[in-house]
């Protein structure tokens, strides 16, 4: 007889906002305002984080223009500091693996790090990376919010690179180094990030390297997974994930719809 699978209420506290100065590179007496809300997400019956994330989707902060030299423009802008559905399928994913002692993993697109911090819980040597100036502020409160501290912090896009003199001036480390695993959540949501992608997955994965991809079906897979064969990964392993809904705090189910893929190189 088939059991039923257990559902986890991931958002709660919605309604725990607080305004928050934005203050990241500015000189004004009067920094910008973030207003932001605590929602606390159940990755498993034992496994749960809290993590600060944007309450308003339309908001927009660059004061010094930073984030636009960045190539991050308004539109975007916010899309950071979202707590999006893939990220949690992949922390779900991921707590699921065993640790495994020495291995090197990095996160492409962290955002507001949830499955960094989740893996940083667990003890596994992460780092996060994103191309937000952002990132790095918000990472260090949701790095407080669960009691951690000393999470991995490296600079990393995929496509059209930045000045290495603007990132020095920010504060930015880019990423150097190569890894044995490299995870992501909804990264392939333009026609040309499979390229772009594929290209930066190389340079930062070791000869032998496994690759974890969460992706609710944006059309751009296919193509990446060609790319990804260009640089010697093989897709070994596809997972769907159409049977992992996510429930709001009344207990609503709103159905995710995507993929894990998996690919291993060496």
């Amino acid at each position: 007889m088939q059991q039923n699978k257990p559902k986890f209420a991931f958002y709660v506290n919605m309604d725990d906002y607080e305004s928050m100065s934005n203050s990241y590179g500015s000189t004004s007496s009067t920094p910008a305002k973030l207003t932001t809300r605590i929602q606390h997400i159940r990755i498993s019956s034992r496994e749960s984080l809290r993590i600060r994330s944007l309450a308003d989707h339309m908001q927009y902060a660059d004061p010094q223009g930073h984030a636009q030299a960045l190539g991050i423009g308004s539109a975007v802008w916010p899309l950071f500091g979202l707590l999006w559905p893939s990220s949690i399928q992949l922390a779900r994913k991921l707590n699921n693996r065993p640790v495994r002692e020495g291995e090197s993993i990095l996160e492409l697109g962290c955002g507001l790090g949830l499955t960094s911090l989740m893996m940083h819980k667990r003890g596994a040597q992460i780092h996060a990376s994103d191309c937000h100036p952002m990132v790095p502020h918000f990472l260090k409160l949701n790095q407080a919010l669960n009691g951690l501290s000393d999470l991995p912090y490296v600079h990393a896009q995929w496509g059209e690179q930045s000045c290495p003199d603007l990132l020095a001036s920010l504060g930015l480390i880019p990423a150097k180094q190569r890894y044995d695993l490299i995870v992501g959540s909804d990264l392939l949501y333009e026609g040309n990030t499979p390229v772009q992608l594929a290209e930066l997955v190389n340079q930062r994965a070791k000869d032998q390297a496994e690759v974890w991809l969460v992706d609710p079906d944006r059309g751009h897979r296919n193509k990446f997974t060609q790319e990804m064969e260009l640089y010697g990964f093989e897709l070994v392993r596809q997972v769907c994930l159409r049977d992992r809904p996510i429930l709001t705090p009344e207990g609503k189910e709103l159905p995710y719809k995507g993929r894990c893929l998996q690919y291993q190189r060496g």
